[in-house]
């Protein structure tokens, strides 16, 4: 007889936030509650200056907490929501700390897409308490450097942009970060799930090692904890949920479909959006499952089924595939994944709301082993919405409804990390092969202008390549098998 289900996990809220604030005090301490909030009244000259020229009513809640320790110096992570004020967060204190005299970097402001960076950039300009005097540039790729250029050779304070185009620029020389005082990681989590640390990895030889930094990300998965370990000195964590006083272990969306017809393409249209490194997808029955399965490999990623179908020995097989990096994706039925242990999961997707209550948190706590945090995805059609609101009810969990992303949506974000792979790719050729790439920009030029299809042919083959990691692994085997070290030939 199958054993039922045990019931005595706690998934509410409130019992979210102790077991995500007792992981984050594991790997860095917390702030220190007694520090007084931030007001309008106590900002410093410049951060007020700003401040009166935002027409905000008062400091929102990420701001007045963070503010303190920021102004102070101290190396601070942030777990705080998209939207929640947190560019205002950095952007005040900043202003008392930038010399206007002084024409160089000394601030340094990462965020993970263009769209991004020149809200940024424009949220920084009309708070700007030294028009003419105190001027930032908004660098990201995709676009020519000579304008980018101009403004960072120009004197400009503060640089704001996606980090491999300026990794491009301090390889080049075109600036230095010798007075760096303020170095901003925004969105961390977005940052790696557009393909940017090989970037921000090679960016960090270029930081001064006296510097003060600080990271905000709305989850706080193991690589965005890696990443804080690696830029980060002695720092502390502050966590802030949708309300200001807590954070949560597992974010968790569901997105709205109008029928069942439409499940598969929207599950497939979230998860290139998402583009976790590792996920399993959840559903009712067997045959979902495998059509989920088949549907999500003809569409190019790498994905694998278990379901009740399949022998112990293959569904052990499978989940070591996906622990080794040889799958991104594992579609899967409850039954299943019972005793399914794997704990680097960053989503759980899931293609129709659970039959059982219980079962939405046996699903969704996965992302949350040995106390890390995850995204727990739902699609769910009018009739399931019921249910699924009862589930969010019964365990007090915060779930946020969502738009679908738009196609234009997902092409634009698969365009951009398309674009940041062949950019790193290009960053890492040695001189002799730029010389020799160099002989067919003539051609690239005439076929993107005549022949588009052929040139999107490839793009559209290298992101095949990327959504499949385990092939694409064994194809860099193949290709440095048998290779000695070669100079780069710089």
């Amino acid at each position: 007889m199958t054993k039922p289900f045990t019931t005595h996990l706690d998934f509410t809220s409130r019992a979210q936030e102790a077991s995500r604030e007792s992981a984050a005090e594991r790997v860095f301490d917390t702030v220190d509650s007694e520090v007084k909030e931030s007001t309008a009244d106590s900002l410093g000259q410049w951060a007020r200056a700003a401040f009166e020229k935002s027409n905000w009513s008062g400091l929102m809640p990420v701001q007045a907490r963070a503010i303190p320790h920021i102004a102070e110096g101290k190396d601070l992570i942030v777990q705080s929501r998209t939207g929640s004020g947190k560019t205002g967060a950095f952007l005040l204190p900043m202003f008392d700390r930038l010399d206007p005299s002084v024409r160089s970097a000394q601030a340094l402001v990462l965020a993970p897409t263009r769209e991004l960076a020149g809200q940024i950039y424009s949220e920084f300009k009309r708070l700007n308490p030294f028009p003419g005097k105190l001027k930032a540039t908004l660098v990201y790729g995709g676009v020519r450097y000579q304008h980018q250029t101009k403004g960072l050779t120009g004197g400009c304070q503060v640089v704001i942009g996606t980090p491999g185009r300026i990794l491009d620029h301090l390889q080049r020389r075109t600036f230095t970060l010798n007075k760096l005082r303020l170095f901003i990681l925004d969105e961390a989590d977005e940052m790696l799930s557009m393909g940017f640390y090989p970037a921000m990895v090679a960016l960090k030889s270029y930081l001064p090692g006296k510097r003060h930094t600080c990271m905000f990300s709305a989850t706080m998965p193991p690589k965005v904890r890696l990443l804080g370990r690696e830029f980060l000195k002695n720092a502390q964590f502050l966590g802030l949920s949708a309300d200001g006083i807590g954070v949560v272990t597992i974010d968790h969306r569901y997105y709205k479909i109008n029928n069942s017809m439409d499940r598969a393409r929207a599950l497939a249209g979230l998860i290139e959006f998402e583009n976790p490194d590792s996920a399993i997808i959840f559903s009712n029955t067997r045959r979902e499952v495998s059509f989920l399965t088949d549907f999500l490999q003809n569409y190019g990623f790498n994905a694998t089924a278990i379901s009740g179908d399949y022998s112990q020995r293959a569904r052990e097989k499978a989940m070591d595939r996906l622990r080794e990096g040889q799958i991104r994706l594992l579609v899967a039925t409850d039954v299943a994944a019972r005793g399914i242990d794997i704990s680097e999961l960053s989503h759980v997707f899931q293609a129709e709301v659970p039959l059982e209550a219980q079962l939405y948190i046996h699903r969704t706590g996965r992302t949350t082993r040995a106390g890390k945090a995850g995204v727990a995805i739902t699609v769910a059609t009018w009739e399931e919405e019921a249910r699924l609101k009862a589930i969010a009810h019964r365990f007090e969990i915060n779930m946020e409804k969502r738009e679908l992303p738009s196609s234009e949506e997902i092409v634009a974000r698969t365009t951009q990390r398309v674009a940041i792979v062949l950019e790193e790719q290009f960053r890492n050729k040695t001189k002799l092969e730029r010389e020799r790439l160099a002989r067919f920009i003539p051609m690239a030029k005439a076929l993107a202008e005549e022949e588009p299809e052929l040139v999107a042919m490839l793009i559209d083959e290298m992101n095949q390549r990327r959504m499949q990691p385990g092939r694409q692994k064994k194809a860099q085997n193949r290709d440095t098998k048998g290779k000695s070290p070669r100079s780069s030939g710089n």
